[in-house]
């Protein structure tokens, strides 16, 4: 093989590197891809690549041999390539190098705009940004939203009457339920954290279902076996909720996984609160979620607090939309008082997941301001003052009721006659619910094996022999025998 002149080896071995492009001679192969892949190009468009391997260069040596840094053609390629013109092939991360040692700022994402629609005063900011609904559609988000806190504020009364054991309310996060639900395709699977009621609200699920979910008796689809406001719908493709915080996070990416399998032309949206964000199933649900490409909407509801802990405590960082990029996971921030910035978010969010399998993190910034259950007492760690702000001036439901009435869809009128009406349908569920019988005690053994083991059988065996001896002790007229 034949040495090439000085010249030819002054070419530069590859385009974009601030010199002429290589030489291509009759007779010689064309150059192309050192790499030979476009799709893995397409993938990292605007990159620039090294130069071909080493093996191909050394043709100006003849055969392949040990590496000779001090050979005129080496010499001359570094001449040609400065430390800070090479670009990293590193495998785990896209970036260039630098010759400075500085750390990263923990606010180098920080301050993320919040989406929004409209403003306090229900007034459309941007026209272009107005989603330009239906009254009749707008009239279902005003009346899911009351309806829900009507129905919120008749159960918590219950819970603190003695007539039920627990209660988690809604306030204040109406918006965000209602804006996300109305986005959604009806066959979409939801996964709830445990105020999320609002989503099956507005997908129709029957007041008489709440009720019976939250008083455990035989109309209860659970059977009695699960805490108040764990609800779940097989029907309305709402997945029962479990209490340990973010468990549905991963369970939701996997069925988001198989909804892409199967090119069920479906997303899966997945609720959570700020707190569990801070879980490590929150962080193994994020990067399965990238990594896999399944078509998923994560919803954080950045309400302010933990149960008792402020977001002050909880984190360092620009919230919980700032972790979407580290993941790779294209975010958004919206303000989830305004449920027509929430409705466009999702909308979007799912059109995109749909389309291009990829995942979408949700921020709806609101705020809870009810205590965290009826377990808590939250004027322990806020005050007064800072509740009434946001009950008073900054409501969901407020805030879409002055839009619905400078469009003349609303007044006075009509909110009484609603309100009322409301209360009568959610009191009449109410009665009704609490009338039922309990379900028959021997449904605690049921619905979990096809065959019950021995031991099973053993336990069953031994509650019905305690009871008909004890029987009196305990208030069985209640149950359905």
């Amino acid at each position: 093989m034949d040495k090439p002149s000085l010249p030819e080896l002054q070419q530069p071995l590859m385009a974009g590197v601030g010199c002429e492009s290589p030489v291509w001679k009759p007779g010689e192969p064309e150059l192309g891809s050192p790499f030979g892949e476009t799709a893995f190009a397409e993938s990292l468009t605007g990159w620039q690549f090294l130069p071909p391997p080493l093996s191909s260069v050394s043709a100006c040596l003849g055969e392949p041999g040990p590496a000779d840094f001090e050979h005129p053609c080496r010499l001359q390629q570094q001449r040609h390539f400065s430390s800070l013109d090479e670009k990293s092939q590193f495998p785990g991360a896209s970036a260039e190098f630098i010759d400075k040692l500085e750390f990263i700022q923990p606010n180098v994402i920080s301050g993320i705009p919040i989406y929004r629609v409209m403003d306090r005063q229900g007034q459309i900011i941007n026209p272009s940004e107005d989603p330009h609904l239906p009254q009749e559609k707008v009239l279902k988000f005003y009346k899911t939203m009351t309806l829900l806190n009507t129905m919120d504020r008749i159960l918590y009364d219950s819970q603190r009457q003695g007539r039920i054991s627990f209660y988690m309310t809604n306030y204040g996060e109406e918006g965000t339920h209602v804006g996300s639900a109305a986005a959604l395709d009806n066959t979409d699977l939801v996964f709830g954290q445990y105020r999320e009621a609002g989503v099956l609200m507005y997908r129709d699920y029957p007041l008489e279902q709440f009720m019976a979910q939250c008083y455990g008796n035989v109309n209860d689809l659970s059977k009695g076996r699960q805490m108040p406001v764990h609800y779940g719908c097989r029907e309305r493709h709402f997945v029962t909720i479990s209490s340990p915080l973010a468990t549905q996070i991963p369970q939701a990416v996997g069925a988001a996984y198989a909804a892409k399998r199967a090119n069920a032309n479906r997303i899966v949206i997945c609720y959570f609160g700020e707190g569990a964000a801070s879980e490590g199933d929150a962080h193994a649900g994020f990067n399965f979620a990238a990594t896999l490409e399944c078509p998923i909407i994560f919803f954080c509801r950045n309400n302010g607090y933990a149960i008792s802990t402020p977001t002050s405590e909880q984190y360092r960082g620009d919230g919980i939309a700032a972790r979407g990029p580290g993941y790779g996971i294209l975010s958004i921030r919206v303000d989830g008082n305004d449920v027509f910035a929430v409705y466009n978010a999702t909308k979007e969010a799912r059109q995109r997941a749909v389309a291009e399998n990829q995942p979408f993190l949700i921020e709806a910034m609101t705020y809870r301001i009810g205590h965290h259950s009826t377990s808590d007492d939250s004027s322990a760690y806020r005050s007064v003052d800072e509740v009434s702000y946001w009950d008073k001036q900054d409501h969901p439901i407020l805030r879409l009721r002055h839009y619905m009435q400078s469009h003349g869809w609303w007044d006075d009128e009509q909110e009484k006659a609603w309100r009322k009406q409301s209360s009568k349908k959610v009191m009449e569920a109410f009665q009704q619910a609490e009338r039922k019988l309990k379900p028959n005690p021997s449904l605690l053994f049921s619905d979990v094996y096809q065959e019950m083991p021995a031991q099973l059988r053993k336990q069953q065996e031994s509650l019905a022999s305690h009871l008909q001896t004890y029987g009196e002790h305990y208030p069985l007229d209640h149950f359905e025998q």
